[in-house]
């Protein structure tokens, strides 16, 4: 008997780890688990170590085939010396659609199923153009996609400023969103940020079905609105799928001889991790008031440092892993900072691989922007989180992840909008590393980790979704080719 044939999928994916990572994970889960072949098309910034590291890891990953897009000339993009990273990514990818269509027609085989991250929606059309089912992959939690797709709708209700509203921005069969709480392109109507926003979330209606980076028991009462036609339902053209957990997978032997070394000698989870993502950068005023709140808590900690910024918080998106060196970054710290705390914790300049340091034993907290792609790192590793928030959606996913799913504490204040003081950080971290509080939040992470892992494994809620994708994706392949 004939093997039936394998679906082949095209994958693509915009700048920066946040989007790279799910994406490759998720063309290894089709291939791996569901029998596609896949071939992940990148679209690099060429600004970071980090990032030339994850593609060339996937590239020698035996499971997909990855095709890196010539960097595009933003020359007509009227881009300004200092516009922000969202903007630059839009910039990018819209610029980058002819070479993604040559790239795709010149494929051996014509792919059966197109599949962009959030930033990849303007090239859905050309999934149109070769007659194959094409969806957005949200690499983000259930929350942040009920706002993005209802956000055309709230630009019509909505008179002024979000940011200037003394009530919450109701969403139907959702939680409300407070003002303070808006995502990054929301703070100002008046800029282009904000205008591609709503662009693009009349654009993700184009496709065929959304694939959504959560497993149904993490958020289940958002799912459950997203899903029904009376809520926001009505909005959506096709599907919602779970697909995760997608994360990287753990790989120990990428700490580093030295820091696995010291974290071997560590007692159980009595580390705290202080990491701000592919992009974080804070004010020097704020870097000072860290150092001191590390220092006077008394924890261990491994700090992922890096240069301080004059203004915007995601300074180092288009940098990370190129930023300062050892001896410069030091220069940065209180006096004696570095020699007081020597015995206690560890700085590594720039850039960390963090998955393989949450999945240490020795960690047991993390200090963290809330990317959602750190926030399921640190939950499928059961590490309780201080969450602090400085751009893009990080301060919805604070919210989400103290208020609702109860695994992080924060400051009082938004970092993004008041320097946090010493004393406050002291607290902060003692109460995730050693108070009542902190065990409470640490039993309640472990208990999602083993969800989780549930989800993905054979006949779990993500497994069956993707499962259930590709059924559908079967039966759309075959509408299609009956309507021509």
């Amino acid at each position: 008997m004939e093997k039936p044939k394998k679906l082949r999928a095209a994958l693509l994916s915009s700048p920066g780890l946040g989007h790279l990572i799910p994406v490759i994970e998720l063309g290894k889960r089709l291939v791996a688990d569901h029998g596609f072949e896949a071939t992940v098309f990148v679209l690099p910034s060429r600004s970071s170590h980090a990032e030339a590291e994850i593609i060339e890891s996937a590239m020698t990953c035996k499971l997909l085939d990855v095709v890196e897009l010539p960097p595009p000339d933003l020359s007509a993009a009227s881009l300004g010396p200092d516009a922000a990273a969202g903007v630059r990514l839009v910039a990018m990818m819209r610029e980058a659609q002819p070479a993604f269509r040559s790239a795709l027609t010149a494929m051996e085989a014509r792919p059966d199923v197109l599949i962009v991250d959030l930033f990849g929606t303007e090239h859905l059309c050309i999934g149109d153009e070769l007659g194959i089912p094409k969806y957005v992959y949200v690499t983000s939690n259930a929350w942040f996609l009920a706002l993005f797709i209802y956000s055309p709708t709230l630009d019509k209700e909505v008179k002024g400023e979000y940011v200037d509203r003394a009530e919450p921005l109701e969403i139907p069969g959702c939680k409300p969103v407070r003002p303070e709480d808006v995502v990054e392109p929301m703070l100002d109507r008046s800029d282009q940020r904000y205008r591609e926003y709503v662009r693009q979330a009349g654009q993700i209606l184009m496709g065929d079905g959304i694939l959504l980076n959560v497993w149904e028991d993490l958020q289940a009462e958002t799912l459950a609105a997203l899903r029904d036609e009376e809520f926001l339902g009505w909005v959506l053209n096709g599907p919602v799928y779970t697909v995760g957990s997608l994360v990287r997978p753990a790989r120990p032997a990428g700490l580093g001889k030295e820091l696995l070394e010291w974290l071997d000698k560590q007692p159980s989870e009595s580390v705290l991790f202080v990491s701000f993502g592919s992009g974080g950068t804070m004010l020097a005023e704020q870097l000072v008031e860290l150092s001191w709140g590390l220092e006077l808590s008394g924890q261990r900690f491994i700090w992922v440092l890096r240069k301080p910024t004059a203004k915007s918080l995601d300074g180092s998106f288009f940098d990370v892993g190129k930023v300062g060196g050892g001896n410069e970054l030091l220069s940065f710290l209180p006096d004696g900072f570095a020699v007081r705390t020597r015995d206690v914790g560890i700085i590594l300049p720039s850039w960390a691989t963090q998955v393989d340091i949450l999945s240490h034993p020795s960690v047991g907290g993390f200090l963290s922007h809330c990317g959602w792609n750190s926030a399921l790192e640190s939950i499928v590793n059961g590490v309780p989180m201080i969450a602090w928030p400085l751009y893009a959606e990080q301060s919805l996913n604070a919210t989400l992840l103290v208020e609702e799913i109860g695994v992080a504490i924060r400051p009082k204040e938004l970092p993004s909008k008041k320097i946090v003081g010493r004393e406050e950080i002291e607290k902060l971290v003692r109460t995730v590393m050693v108070e009542k509080e902190g065990h409470t939040i640490r039993a309640r992470v472990k208990e999602l980790k083993s969800s989780a892992e549930k989800a993905l494994t054979k006949g779990g809620t993500s497994y069956e979704s993707l499962r259930k994708m590709k059924e559908d994706c079967k039966m759309r392949i075959h509408r299609i080719k009956k309507a021509h």
